[in-house]
C-alpha cells in the first residue's frame, strides 16, 4: 500500500512537468514489468530534481502576497515554519465584509484628547493616527490602529461575537505565535533589530539593531492610548496578540522601539489602539 501511494505521489508530482517519452529510451523486447521499473525510476529522479523529498514539502509561503477584504495587498515572507504579512494591517471589514466601526475621531495626540467614547467600547473600532483620512502620510506608512476587540478573531464573548480581522486564511497571532517568531530570531534581546525596517525615513533616530535580516519589516506606527491620545508614531511599532489575561484583565502586545534591539512583551488595556500583522493558518 505504501509503495502504490508513494509512486501515485510521483505521478502527481509529474503531472506539471513535460511529457517524458519513454520508448526512444527503453530497448525493443524487455518485459511490462522492467517497463513498470524504469518508469518508477525516472519519475522518482525527475521528482527529486523539483523537490527536496517524496511527497513535496509546500512551501511555507504559498503566494508572495495576500489580498484583504478592502483589496489592500500585503506582502508576505516566510521566517521559520511560519509565514507573516510584511505590512501592518489597514482594512475597514471583517473578512465577511462586516464593516468594522471608525473609532471615535474626537481625540488628538498625547496629552490632549481624552476620550470617553473610545475608552468605553467593548467592540471592535480602528482608527488612523492623529485621525488622518485612509489616504494620508500615516495610513499609507503603518497602516490602522485597531482595539483588542477588533484583534481578537472569531470569538464570542458574552452575547458578542468578534470576527476574523485577518484575510480568509490568515489570523491574529497569538502569544505563543509571536513566541515562536522571537525565538526563531535569536530571542527577546536581538530580535527586535532583526525584525525592524531599517534607515531613519519612517522610523526616529537612533534605531537601534535595525538591519530587518528577518524581512518582517516593522513599521512603526504608533499607539492610540486607551483613554484616547495618540502617541508614539516612528517611535514604536507595536502589534495586539490575540491572547488576553482573564485574570487580570488585559490583553498581549509585542512592542520594538526606536531607541533598541528588543522585543517588549507585555499586556495593556484591550481598549489601546495598536497596529496588526497577521499570520498563515
Amino acid at each position: 500500500m505504501l509503495l502504490f501511494f508513494t509512486f501515485l505521489l510521483i505521478q502527481v508530482t509529474l503531472e506539471a512537468q513535460e511529457p517524458v517519452i519513454l520508448d526512444s529510451k527503453m530497448k525493443p523486447g524487455i518485459s511490462n514489468d522492467m517497463r513498470i521499473e524504469e518508469l518508477k525510476v525516472r519519475w522518482k529522479k525527475a521528482a527529486l530534481e523539483n523537490c527536496p523529498c517524496v511527497p513535496c514539502v509546500p512551501p511555507v509561503c504559498p503566494t508572495s502576497t495576500v489580498t484583504d477584504v478592502d483589496g489592500n495587498l500585503y506582502n508576505t515572507v516566510a521566517i521559520g515554519t511560519q509565514c507573516w504579512t510584511k505590512e501592518n494591517l489597514k482594512v475597514t471589514m471583517y473578512n465577511d465584509g462586516t464593516l468594522i466601526p471608525l473609532g471615535d475621531p474626537g481625540s488628538t495626540v498625547f496629552p490632549f484628547g481624552i476620550s470617553t467614547i473610545w475608552q468605553n467600547l467593548t467592540t471592535g473600532a480602528y482608527n488612523i493616527y492623529d485621525n488622518e483620512s485612509s489616504t494620508g502620510t500615516n495610513a499609507t506608512n503603518y497602516g490602522f490602529l485597531y482595539n483588542w476587540y477588533a484583534a481578537k478573531g472569531v470569538s464570542t464573548i458574552g452575547s458578542t461575537t468578534y470576527k476574523n480581522l485577518c484575510p480568509t486564511g490568515w489570523h491574529v497571532p497569538t502569544t505563543g505565535e509571536w513566541d515562536a517568531l522571537v525565538t526563531q530570531l535569536g530571542g527577546f534581546l536581538v530580535a527586535g533589530g532583526r525584525m525592524k525596517s531599517t534607515g531613519t525615513t519612517l522610523w526616529n533616530s537612533p534605531n537601534i539593531g535595525a538591519d530587518n535580516s528577518s524581512g518582517f519589516s516593522a513599521f512603526p506606527g504608533g499607539t492610540r492610548m486607551f483613554f484616547g491620545p495618540f502617541f508614539d508614531v516612528r517611535d514604536a511599532a507595536t502589534f495586539w496578540s490575540a491572547t488576553e489575561d482573564p485574570v487580570i484583565g488585559v490583553a498581549w502586545f509585542r512592542q520594538l522601539k526606536s531607541v533598541n534591539g528588543g522585543v517588549n512583551n507585555a499586556g495593556n488595556d484591550k481598549h489601546s489602539g495598536y497596529s496588526v500583522r497577521c499570520l498563515k493558518d
